[in-house]
């Protein structure tokens, strides 16, 4: 086990592991710290604490020191620098007549580097456009692309919900997202109404996954013929996972069939196994059914698209 405080570069960036050495630090504070990018400058956001060193990625650096007033000063004085760096490199794209669309910049704690974050449709040479920069900066100068989820977290905006989005609210990390999850929560398989600001597969699908994955196994299938607890039997029609209701079509005496609805604990069948339905979600109406093969395919696209997020390569 090795002691560490773990700290961020960005606001919900990644989270990077350092040794604390004998510094009382609590989270909330400035540290300044080596990286393999440079001199960085970082704000602690989880305390001394300890792990398994399986879990480290590479050597595990000290602390340089605790930020002091002048480092915060040198900081901010950083974030304006980006600001000007953002409108000097626009125009150096513009006069070049390169179709990328320039997102972010920022300088290293050191001023030995400065990173212009940037989205094209493929591939971009900026080699003179790099020239042009360095000539202008004096400093190495790095351009990279990044991908739409990458742009929308940095951007920020507004999500179908209303609230902020959560990659640039409040998640460090890109976790996977696919459409089997869209099944098990029988939504519709609609590009327009599953997928995000970015154009991807909303991220809330992944959040919401194991509780309906918790729910679905307690539930009976679309199609399944199970008992109630007043000894009637009937076939599944619909479920609704949240409610934990299920609607069954029951025969009558005169030979007609009634809908009627159940409590899944009034009924009695076999529950599934651990995994859920196979394909996942259970067919009920306004879920999987009616998707086009061509809604599919784009589907199939967007997922394939996920990838690792480039803003904190290492």
């Amino acid at each position: 086990m090795k002691e560490v405080i773990g700290v961020r570069f960005r606001e919900n960036g990644k989270i990077y592991f350092f040794n604390p050495l004998n510094y009382k630090i609590d989270p909330g504070r400035y540290v300044i710290v080596e990286t393999q990018h440079g001199v960085e400058f970082g704000k602690v956001v989880l305390g001394r604490r300890e792990v398994d060193e399986t879990k480290l990625q590479g050597e595990l650096k000290p602390i340089i020191r605790i930020a002091t007033e002048a480092d915060e000063k040198k900081h901010a004085e950083n974030l304006e620098k980006n600001k000007k760096a953002m409108v000097i490199c626009k125009e150096k794209i513009e006069k070049r007549g390169l179709e990328m669309k320039l997102i972010g910049a920022e300088y290293s704690f050191d001023n030995s580097k400065v990173l212009f974050y940037f989205t094209a449709d493929g591939r971009v040479d900026f080699r003179e456009l790099v020239k042009d920069l360095a000539a202008v900066f004096k400093t190495r100068i790095e351009l990279r692309q990044v991908g739409v989820r990458d742009e929308t977290k940095i951007l920020g905006g507004i999500g179908i919900c209303g609230r902020r989005l959560c990659c640039n609210a409040h998640l460090s990390e890109f976790g996977p997202v696919s459409i089997k999850m869209a099944k098990e929560q029988n939504l519709s398989l609609n590009p327009g109404k599953i997928s995000g600001v970015c154009g991807r597969l909303m991220c809330c699908l992944a959040h919401e996954q194991e509780t309906y994955e918790y729910l679905n196994k307690k539930l009976p299938n679309v199609g399944d013929v199970v008992k109630t607890f007043d000894g009637k039997t009937g076939e599944v029609t619909a479920v609704s996972v949240l409610r934990q209701k299920v609607k069954l079509k029951v025969a009558q005496e005169d030979d007609t069939f009634e809908i009627e609805e159940y409590k899944v604990d009034e009924l009695r069948f076999k529950p599934k196994k651990k995994g859920g339905q196979k394909g996942g979600g259970h067919g009920r109406k306004g879920g999987n059914e009616g998707s086009s093969e061509k809604e599919l395919k784009e589907l199939e696209n967007l997922e394939r698209k996920e990838g690792k997020s480039k803003l904190d390569e290492d």
